[in-house]
């Protein structure tokens, strides 16, 4: 499958979410970040804003602020 939305727009698109803006969380499955910006450049993007990225099964979760992550098991 290719990529639907051109890249800078897919990021402003996932940043954009009120998630982004008050501390909440953002779930995206890892294979549709990796069609549409890819893997490395999501992260990047994550980093660059200070918030943490988990990977669990097939998901990417940006947890967005910069604290602490804690699992507690």
């Amino acid at each position: 499958m290719t990529r639907t939305t051109p890249p800078l727009n897919w990021l402003d698109q996932i940043f954009a979410a009120k998630a982004a803006h008050s501390g909440g969380v953002i779930r995206r499955r890892s294979d549709w970040i990796a069609r549409e910006i890819g893997r490395d450049r999501f992260g990047s993007e994550v980093r660059r804003r200070g918030f943490n990225l988990i990977e669990t099964g097939h998901h990417m979760i940006v947890i967005c602020h910069s604290g602490e992550i804690r699992l507690l098991f």
